[in-house]
């Protein structure tokens, strides 16, 4: 855990969230600025900065993100599509310095994003 990041702190339950999902290695929470009816973020409770930072190491759990995103979108109610993104670094829009997921469905996606 990293003291000064957010979601390590929310992963750690000293930041309050809206969980919707958690298990021993996934958290997922309500973002609290939605961009969509449902806009959920899954993150790794082990701090991994972001996809650049993952090793081979860390493809189970890298999957296991992926599966939680899944599994977030079915209890969401979005079988109609939904979205999955991460962002890698500032030039991509990463804000928070930890690996996250966005889970994004309830509208219409436009292409391109952003």
């Amino acid at each position: 855990m990293t003291t000064s990041c957010i979601f390590c702190r929310i992963a750690a339950k000293e930041v309050p969230s809206t969980v919707v999902h958690e298990d021993d290695e996934v958290v997922a929470f309500r973002d609290l600025d939605p961009q969509a009816p449902t806009h959920v973020l899954v993150i790794p409770k082990r701090h991994i900065v972001s996809l650049d930072h993952g090793t081979a190491e860390d493809a189970h759990l890298l999957g296991r993100l992926m599966l939680v995103a899944k599994e977030v979108a079915a209890k969401e109610g979005r079988a109609n599509g939904y979205r999955v993104v991460t962002n890698v670094g500032p030039a991509a829009g990463q804000t928070v310095l930890h690996f996250h997921l966005h889970v994004l469905g309830g509208r219409p996606m436009t292409w391109p994003p952003g």
